[in-house]
C-alpha cells in the first residue's frame, strides 16, 4: 500500500506545472557554472522527505536497504512489459542473474552484461529492473543483470570475482542463452560501472563498455574538485562514499589495488571501446572524466559525455526525469553503434 501511494504521489507531483514544481523544489541550484535540472532537484527534495537520503555515519543497514528498495521501486513504475525475463543461475546458483529479451529478438543477438550500482552495498536485480528493460528495448539486445555479492557480508574482492564469473559464464553458455559470443558488452552504473571496467580489464572477449558515472578512484589526495564541490547535499555524498568504502574494503592496503581503483590499472590499453557518462552535479564526476582521458591516452576509443544538469544515479531515474531518459538513450545509441560495427 505504501509503495502504491508513493508512486501515485510522485507522478502527481511531477505532472504539476513547472512553476509549482519549482516552488516545491526551492530556488535553483547553481554550482560550478551549472544549473541543476528542476526535476532532479524536485526528486532530491522528495527523497529527503521520504527518509531515503544519505546513509549517515552509523546507519541501520537493513533500514537503508529497505529505503533504497522503496525509493527505486516507487520511481521506476510501471514496468516495460514488452520484455521477457528469465532467471539464470551462475556457478551452480551461487550468483543469481536475470536475462532480459525484448519481444521478437532473434536468436544469436548481442548481449549486455549489466552490473547495478549501490556502493557495493545496496541494490539487486529489482532495483535496476526498469533500467535493464529500457536498455534491452532501446538497445535491441539481450541484457543479463548480475546480482553479485554485496558488502559488508561479502567484502572485496567478492563482487569482482562474481562479475568476472558471470561474464565467463555467458561466453561459455552463449548458445544456450541464445546470444552471440562475439558481441558481448559490459555495462554498469556507479559501483557497477567500476565492475564493468574492472571486468573488461580481466576477461578477454567483451567488445564494449558502457559506464554511467563509474567510481574509479578509492582515495584522492589532494581531492579532485568535484569531491569538494559536490560532497554534501546531493544524491551521493562524501560521507556515503566513506561509509560504503568501510564496508567494501576491509584492509586499507586494498586501496592501492587497481581492482578497487581501476584508474590506477597498469595497462588501460587492454580496455575495449568505452562510452562513459558523467553527471555535472556528482562527487565522482572528475575521477570518471580523468579515467576517460587516461584511457584515451592509452589508445582506447572513448566517448565521454558530461550531463551538466544531472546528478549521481540518473540512469535509474528515467521514469520521472526526462533529462535522465534522454541521457540514457544517448548512451544506448552509442552501444548500438558499437555493436553494429
Amino acid at each position: 500500500m505504501l509503495l502504491t501511494i508513493t508512486r501515485i504521489a510522485l507522478r502527481s507531483l511531477f505532472a504539476l506545472p513547472a512553476l509549482l514544481r519549482r516552488w516545491i523544489a526551492g530556488r535553483p541550484v547553481h554550482l560550478d557554472g551549472q544549473e541543476l535540472d528542476l526535476d532532479t532537484q524536485l526528486l532530491m527534495t522528495l527523497r529527503r522527505r521520504l527518509g531515503a537520503g544519505s546513509a549517515g555515519r552509523k546507519p541501520d543497514l537493513a533500514v537503508v536497504r529497505r529505503q533504497y528498495a522503496l525509493f527505486t521501486a516507487a520511481i521506476n513504475a510501471p514496468k516495460i512489459r514488452s520484455v521477457q525475463t528469465q532467471n539464470v543461475d551462475i556457478c551452480e546458483g551461487s550468483i543469481r542473474a536475470r536475462l532480459y529479451r525484448p519481444a521478437g529478438l532473434a536468436t544469436g543477438s548481442p548481449l549486455l552484461v549489466y552490473f547495478h550500482g549501490g556502493g557495493f552495498v545496496l541494490g539487486d536485480l529489482d532495483s535496476h529492473d526498469h533500467l535493464c528493460r529500457l536498455l534491452a528495448v532501446h538497445g535491441g539486445l539481450a541484457v543479463l543483470s548480475v546480482d553479485y555479492r554485496l558488502a559488508p557480508e561479502h567484502s572485496f574482492p567478492a563482487a569482482v570475482e562474481d562479475s568476472a564469473a558471470a561474464v565467463e559464464y555467458v561466453m561459455a553458455q552463449a548458445d544456450a542463452l541464445g546470444i552471440d559470443p562475439n558481441r558481448i558488452a559490459l555495462g554498469g552504473d556507479s559501483a557497477g560501472g567500476n565492475l564493468a571496467i574492472v571486468t573488461a580489464l580481466q576477461v578477454k572477449g567483451p567488445m564494449f563498455v558502457l559506464a554511467f558515472y563509474p567510481v574509479v578512484e578509492a582515495t584522492t589526495a589532494p581531492p579532485l574538485p568535484s569531491r569538494t564541490l559536490f560532497g554534501k547535499g546531493l544524491m551521493l555524498t562524501e560521507k556515503d562514499i566513506a561509509l560504503f568504502d568501510s564496508m567494501y574494503i576491509r584492509d586499507t592496503s586494498q586501496y592501492a589495488d587497481w581492482r578497487v581503483a581501476p584508474i590506477h590499472a597498469p595497462n588501460l590499453s587492454d580496455l575495449p571501446p568505452l562510452y562513459l557518462a558523467t553527471a555535472g552535479f556528482d562527487v565522482v564526476r572528475d575521477e570518471g572524466e580523468l579515467f576517460a582521458l587516461r584511457a584515451s591516452a592509452a589508445g582506447v576509443p572513448v566517448v565521454q559525455h558530461r550531463h551538466e544538469r544531472l546528478t549521481h544515479g540518473f540512469a535509474n531515474m528515467t521514469q520521472l526525469l526526462p533529462a535522465a531518459h534522454d541521457a540514457v538513450l544517448e548512451a544506448v545509441g552509442a552501444l548500438r553503434a558499437a555493436i553494429s560495427l
